[in-house]
């Protein structure tokens, strides 16, 4: 397993906080990073990511040949990626609260939509609260117990079965 630092160490308390650093450093450079950081990893890995890590997972399993997608609270339309097609037959499960305020239904839909039309298939899994980062118990405002639970047993089934 590897996880990509996209941040270099530094945390955050505040969602706007993280928004301004990821905006700072650029959707570009965090993108490029995201790749660099995978490229000792052999061909068909699952490519995984949370919130903005979700976007800079999907641009990876668009630079490589990937055996899934796992996204967390955040899914980009790939226009918004720099217009790149969803590679052929990608498998991808997306993860969400219904009311997460970061939540963009329409860019979900997209992301289906440019599966589908690869041959690829999105299973989307819609839970219960608000919480964006809701499988995290040291946000105690955001954190569902149940609802990570099912999640987690969600996305080990599917990497099981890829």
């Amino acid at each position: 397993m590897l996880v990509v630092d996209q941040y270099e160490g530094r945390v955050f308390d505040d969602y706007d906080e993280a928004g301004a650093h990821a905006e700072r450093v650029g959707f570009p450079a965090l993108m490029a990073a995201a790749v660099d950081a995978v490229a000792g990893l052999p061909d068909g890995f699952v490519a995984a990511g949370f919130s903005n890590g979700a976007g800079m997972a999907e641009y990876v399993a668009t630079r490589r040949r990937c055996a899934g997608l796992l996204l967390f609270s955040g899914a980009l339309p790939l226009d918004l990626l720099g217009d790149l097609p969803w590679p052929t037959g990608l498998r991808a499960q997306l993860h969400h609260t219904v009311d997460d305020p970061f939540r963009r239904q329409e860019w979900i839909d997209r992301v289906v939509a440019d599966a589908a039309r690869a041959g690829g298939h999105v299973e989307a899994h819609d839970y219960d609260g608000s919480g964006h980062l809701f499988t995290d118990p040291s946000l105690p405002g955001e954190y569902d117990a149940g609802a990570a639970e099912l999640l987690w047993q969600r996305a080990l089934g599917f990497v099981d079965g890829l």
